[in-house]
């Protein structure tokens, strides 16, 4: 079976290493890599730089504006990944960013917004042959998966993770306030009421708080395998 015509999609709580799995695994079985989180960020970013904040809450105005966001990806030599462009801007750090993680929760708890990206992520993914990751994909953008992932990790080790990876952006956070945001982002990812962050009953969960990044790869490259093999066996 052609790994082609294979789509996975990864789901789970922040912070626990979707996006490295999902970009380590499009490399591994020659697939494509669509980062659906980027997409809420770039959404994100779009309403902190059109002050479409205030006080901490998104305007409803938002809803409005969305067929002025343009979202795509381009390969960066430089890096050898996909930066996010935003109405064809590289943003890859700036959504990154400690304004963006307090918001983009808030963001994608919005319902037209999630539609709107549903639709998008869906168009980009309809031919097979792609990873996904992000919080709704095996739920709601490709409930049809040959491999469902779900990811999960201590709350402290995500923390550390976290706060790592903050510092060596350039942003300043205490763990404190880390603990704060991904306890906050967790509550608002389960408890929405459009495409709440659920693990579906055909995904397989992937605890990694122990596990080194090569180690995650191997395990679940052998999920895809057994995947494509049953997606081969089905075509007889």
């Amino acid at each position: 079976m052609n790994p082609k015509s294979l789509t996975i999609a990864i789901d789970g709580y922040s912070s626990t290493g979707k996006s490295t799995l999902a970009k380590d695994l499009a490399v591994a079985l020659g697939l494509n890599y669509i980062d659906s989180g980027a997409m809420y960020r770039a959404v994100a970013l779009y309403a902190l730089e059109n002050n479409l904040v205030i006080n901490g809450k998104v305007s409803p105005v938002l809803k409005d504006k969305l067929g002025e966001i343009q979202i795509s990806f381009h390969f960066n030599p430089e890096n050898k990944k996909s930066d996010t462009q935003l109405n064809g801007k590289n943003v890859e750090d700036q959504i990154r960013s400690a304004r963006v993680n307090a918001i983009v929760s808030e963001v994608a708890a919005i319902p037209e917004v999630r539609r709107h990206l549903v639709r998008l992520q869906q168009k980009m993914g309809q031919t097979g042959g792609v990873v996904m990751d992000g919080r709704d994909i095996g739920s709601v953008v490709f409930p049809s998966a040959e491999l469902k992932i779900f990811m999960t990790a201590d709350e402290s080790v995500r923390i550390k993770r976290r706060w790592n990876e903050l510092r060596e952006k350039g942003f300043e956070s205490t763990l404190e306030e880390v603990r704060e945001n991904i306890q906050h982002r967790d509550h608002l990812d389960t408890t929405r009421e459009d495409s709440p962050l659920i693990k579906t009953e055909d995904a397989i969960i992937l605890d990694n708080s122990s596990l080194s990044r090569e180690e995650q790869l191997d395990i679940a490259v052998n999920w895809a395998k057994k995947a494509m093999k049953s997606m081969a066996l089905q075509t007889r």
